[in-house]
């Protein structure tokens, strides 16, 4: 550890003993250890489908019944089940390792001496766990030895290694060994165990994607790979049920894996302090690869194998007015194992005026369990809308708007992106106007984007200069300013009879004073909010004595998504991307019903969850928590997690809006790239969410999305998703946010800045630290030129109060004033 760490450790610490901290400690230590009924089934289910199998020499999985396996790596027993930071940090009631699945599992037999021989090293060598943002990466594992190896492979028939990665959040992964690539004890472990054994296993434990140039190595001795990302508690049990042969694995990759890291096209820009162009443009994953550079990957977009066969035939398509019906069969021509298989549809459009990717997912479906012999019919259905593309100069003709291009759009149907088959081809003769928007958030400076061109029917990258935006935002906001209603005073009005409508919601609004609308348009202040259950992630709505008098609620949020965090126990569900791996939107569904059926015993109201950021790079330490390189994928996961929380009357807070890529610097960095990339790639997973599932609150990210901080970004908040989108929920900050003035009306700056962006709620509240009390920028330019109106006030706070009139907070303050009166 450096002498600054080291620095930076001491003053943590110091910092938790007068923090409060300890007693947070304390109080998850002593937490009742209580197992929600039905969850460890349903969580084991899922983190075994999210599991991808990469590679199967000689049918080596599943492993024979009654096998003796030696367990190799540390990870056995140290597993990672989740990403370190708010994300994962759930106080769960237990968890099943590696190990204990294996011993759970009476189809399999450990070899006992050599567990023995790790447990012992294990305890000898704890591990540092760190602290925030300076998590370990990886843990150190035993050296092992020529002798203690040879003798372990005369006791039993198979090796299985882990390799494990940890993934956080406030810092990036990192190109060294350790991290993105195998430690040399690795190469190690792996050299002596296929030098010994003629069957070996790997595990990937890790939360994000590393470097996998090595599996083929070995002297091709490494006969099985088994991608179990990070799977939550039931971790164990579900990576035994796979190996085991109890469950086929029917995972699929939702990120193309390429054979180096200078090979993903945001390679050269991410990682940068202050901005990272987006070069790549639209072309990111698959998109890059299958357009340009198909020699240069390992594993494409899809891919996972299974441990029975399937054929897929197409039956029919059905062509609508607004969509396409694609009508497949798939069987299991297998004779001995029971699988799921996912059926991929892919669009190729045109490159035309616009340069597009030569594939873009279109749909995708999932079989039942099928047993051999069986089959299923499967339904895709296509909007028209998918064939458009968004033109951001005009090159076609229309300004900011989706248009679909004359020409032939061509349909795949398979397994991944590669093994694919052309299925049916529709031909527009005419250029068609999709939806006419307008110009929002677009690049202020200039910068190189690559666009597709058609040379001799192969599509090659060039680069263009981006298209840089002109609107006139000043005057698209000013010509937009919501009119104000008089304040009355207190009326007597309590936010039911809104509710009941007796009372119209403006009336009950003009009752607020400048101090009560400036308090509803943040949060309690802190973490841990007293309004709430402990451990929560900060309070909003009724955060003062005479709001909660007029009848709003304090409404309590939690971090998520691997579970609800709490100084209490809560479940930990496997982390997003094998969530999303399973390409299987009801099983996510019911994991997030579940997780909301907690939510209500735990008298939380809204989850920070969903994370819904596109993995742009392999390298964001948070990709753990987000789903896919694909916004359709993304979109459908999320619109999943969603429905299934709200089902149970809470509310969920997909994050973060928009373009939060990377980690490290993330408060100040700038995520600069065209508004189509924004539109086609970044927002879209935001945008099928929204749509289709309606969630009841939406995060701001803290980066700059084109040179304005996410917090203050009116034409994402405001333009977009309020005036394109329709979105009519509650927007709130993540926590804190970065102090600015705004550059169209220098007179306002950090809270009047956000309000006016319709960015309602500041959470948790107040400062890091200090005495907490509103910082007076809010209401500092009341009543002056360009200053904050009370038309913009009173709507923050009628945005805050429609979301608790229908939130589980005023179920439950409703409740809580009638027990009172009993």
């Amino acid at each position: 550890m450096s002498v600054l760490n080291k620095i930076v450790q001491g003053f943590t610490k110091l910092t938790a003993k007068f923090s409060g901290l300890s007693q947070e400690e304390s109080a998850r230590n002593a937490a009742e250890k209580i197992v929600t009924p039905g969850m460890p089934e349903l969580l084991r289910r899922a983190a075994a489908e999210g599991a991808v199998l990469l590679k199967n020499e000689r049918s080596l999985l599943p492993l024979q019944n009654g096998v003796t396996v030696s367990l190799f790596g540390r990870g056995q027993s140290d597993w990672f089940y989740t990403g370190y930071g708010s994300g994962g940090d759930v106080n769960k009631p237990y968890a099943v390792s590696l190990l204990e699945g294996l011993r759970n599992c009476a189809d399999v037999c450990v070899n006992e001496t050599l567990a023995a021989v790790y447990t012992d090293w294990c305890k000898k060598n704890p591990i540092d766990h760190g602290f925030w943002g300076h998590w370990p990466r990886y843990y150190p594992d035993m050296p092992l030895s020529d002798t203690l190896v040879r003798e372990a492979e005369a006791v039993s028939a198979c090796a299985i290694v882990t390799i494990g990665r940890s993934s956080g959040e406030d810092r990036e992964n990192a190109l060294e060994k350790g991290s993105y690539y195998l430690t040399d004890a690795e190469r190690e472990m792996l050299s002596l165990v296929t030098k010994h054994f003629e069957k070996t296993v790997v595990l990937l434990n890790i939360g994000s994607m590393m470097d996998l140039s090595w599996v083929d190595g070995f002297d091709g001795k490494i006969g099985a790979v088994l991608l179990v990302w990070q799977g939550g508690m039931e971790s164990g049990n579900a990576v035994a049920d796979l190996l085991s042969g109890a469950v086929t694995p029917c995972g699929k990759l939702t990120d193309t894996v390429a054979k180096t890291y200078e090979d993903y096209p945001s390679a050269a820009d991410f990682g940068k302090k202050d901005y990272n162009f987006y070069t790549e443009d639209i072309y990111v994953g698959y998109r890059w690869f299958e357009s340009f550079t198909p020699d240069k990957v390992q594993y494409p977009f899809g891919f996972g194998l299974s441990y029975t066969d399937f054929s897929l035939e197409f039956l029919s398509v059905q062509v609508t007015q607004s969509a396409f019906q694609f009508t497949c069969a798939v069987k299991n021509i297998g004779v001995k194992y029971s699988g799921k298989e996912t059926v991929q549809l892919y669009l190729e459009k045109p490159c035309g005026l616009l340069g597009n990717p030569a594939r873009i997912l279109a749909g995708f479906a999932k079989t039942k369990t099928l047993a051999p012999g069986e089959g299923e019919v499967l339904t895709i259905s296509v909007p028209k809308t998918a064939l458009s593309s968004y033109d951001d100069s005009g090159i076609t003709g229309f300004y900011s708007a989706y248009v679909t291009e004359a020409g032939e759009y061509r349909f795949y149907l398979g397994t991944d992106v590669r093994q694919t088959k052309a299925i049916y081809t529709y031909v527009c003769t005419e250029l068609l106007v999709t939806e006419q928007l307008s110009e929002a958030a677009a690049p202020r400076v200039p910068f190189s984007v690559i666009k597709a061109e058609e040379r001799g029917g192969v599509r090659v990258p060039v680069k263009q200069s981006v298209h840089l935006g002109k609107t006139d935002l000043r005057r698209r906001i000013t010509d937009n300013l919501p009119q104000g209603t008089p304040i009355t005073g207190d009326k007597g009005y309590k936010l039911s009879d809104v509710q009941n409508g007796t009372v119209m919601l403006s009336d009950f609004t003009a009752q607020l004073s400048l101090t009560e609308l400036e308090a509803i348009s943040r949060g309690d202040y802190t973490m841990n909010s007293k309004l709430g259950v402990e451990g929560n992630a900060g309070a909003f709505g009724g955060v003062l004595a005479s709001l909660r008098a007029k009848g709003i609620p304090p409404v309590i949020t939690t971090d998520g998504p691997s579970g609800i965090r709490l100084w209490s126990c809560c479940s930990l569900i496997p982390i997003g991307t094998l969530l999303a791996c399973t390409f299987d939107e009801a099983l996510v569904e019911e994991v997030f019903s579940a997780i909301g059926a907690e939510m209500c015993q735990k008298e939380t109201d809204v989850l920070l969850a969903p994370g819904i950021n596109i993995h742009r790079n392999p390298l964001c330490g948070r990709n753990f928590e987000y789903y896919s390189e694909d916004p359709l994928l993304t979109g459908k996961i999320a619109a999943a997690a969603v429905r299934g929380l709200q089902k149970n009357g809470v509310s969920a807070c997909p994050k973060h809006f928009a373009c939060n890529n990377q980690e490290f610097a993330r408060v100040q960095n700038d995520s600069r790239l065209s508004e189509r990339a924004l539109r086609e790639i970044y927002l879209k997973g935001f945008e099928i969410c929204i749509k289709e599932s309606h969630p009841d609150t939406i995060m701001t990210s803290y980066n700059k999305i084109n040179g304005v901080h996410g917090h203050y970004q009116y034409d994402l908040c405001t333009t977009v998703l309020r005036g394109e989108w329709k979105y009519d929920g509650l927007v709130i900050t993540d926590w804190w946010m970065r102090a600015q003035k705004s550059p169209e009306f220098p007179n306002l700056c950090n809270n009047a800045y956000r309000v006016r962006a319709q960015v309602d709620v500041l959470m948790p509240g107040g400062k890091r630290v200090g005495k907490q009390k509103p910082d007076g920028t809010l209401l500092e330019t009341y009543g002056k030129a360009d200053g904050i109106t009370l038309g913009e006030l009173q709507r923050t706070a009628q945005n805050v109060l429609r979301y608790c009139m229908q939130s589980s907070a005023m179920k439950r303050f409703l409740q809580e004033k009638k027990n009172q009166l009993r």
